[in-house]
């Protein structure tokens, strides 16, 4: 493994990554860190298409040292679709959309689940917690399954109903609060000060390695483009983790020496 440490974007304090985190003393979310130069000399860009086709492909820039704690469901390596019709109807020429839907659970969130469950169960995780509004308790409560680790998964009674059958059916503790995301997050919280130390925080950029599952979209997009970086790339986006990694990745791979200096135009559309 690569990984050699957790740092604060915000204070640049340096955490240690073999330690359970969540944030900076000073509130900020933490980010992993690689040891570049030796993945640029272990691993060239064009030893990944001899690879199974999937998001572990990138195994030297994800966090997870032991093979045997890789939780997955075959994640990853979604199409990247040429859309000449309606790119023709709005003006853009060369107009292409990955398809984050045929992703097991259904959305780009069992991204940053199969990687953030892999590392919490390498790290001792028997239990994770979180709130959510949908779709990312679906992912994290079906790996959490897969994993042989319990979740509890607290949701505002709006949530949808699919997103709740979906926990249950992935034998999570549901807990439905009268609210919005922010009393679910309370909820959360006092779950896991109730737990003393039993519970881990898996919440929304709460902890640092659901974004190094995310930020394989922005790998896959380059490598699908033949190690060419698009003009822009448009994201749809609530709690924004998956755009945070696409940017952490080009700037990753922009250090490694396989992309240019110039960079694609980021747009979160929300």
């Amino acid at each position: 493994m690569y990984l050699t440490h957790l740092d604060c974007p915000r204070c640049g304090l340096e955490y240690a990554a073999d330690k359970l985190q969540n944030l900076c003393e000073c509130g900020s979310p933490l980010l992993a860190r690689y040891d570049l130069p030796a993945v640029a000399k272990a691993v060239t860009p064009e030893r990944f298409g001899l690879r199974p086709a999937d998001l572990w492909r990138y195994r030297e820039l994800l966090p997870v040292a032991d093979p045997r704690h890789v939780t997955t469901l075959g994640e990853g390596w979604t199409p990247l679709l040429r859309t000449p019709s309606y790119g023709a109807e709005i003006g853009i020429a060369d107009l292409m959309v990955k398809d984050e839907g045929l992703i097991p659970t259904g959305s780009f969130k069992a991204r940053g689940a199969a990687v953030g469950v892999s590392r919490a169960r390498e790290l001792g995780v028997e239990r994770i917690a979180m709130p959510t509004n949908g779709n990312a308790g679906s992912a994290w409560a079906t790996y959490a399954a897969r994993a042989g680790m319990g979740a509890t998964i607290v949701m505002p009674l709006a949530a949808p109903t699919i997103c709740r059958r979906e926990c249950v059916a992935a034998g999570a503790d549901l807990r439905l609060v009268d609210g919005l995301i922010s009393d679910a997050g309370r909820r959360v919280a006092e779950l896991i000060a109730e737990s003393d130390g039993a519970i881990f925080d898996a919440g929304t950029l709460r902890e640092p390695y659901r974004l190094e599952g995310k930020k394989t979209m922005g790998y896959e997009i380059v490598e699908q483009l033949g190690w060419q970086v698009p003009d822009v790339i448009i994201y749809p986006t609530g709690g924004g983790v998956g755009l945070i990694g696409i940017h952490k990745a080009l700037h990753e791979m922009r250090e490694l020496g396989w992309v240019g200096d110039k960079l694609p135009r980021l747009v979160a559309v929300q």
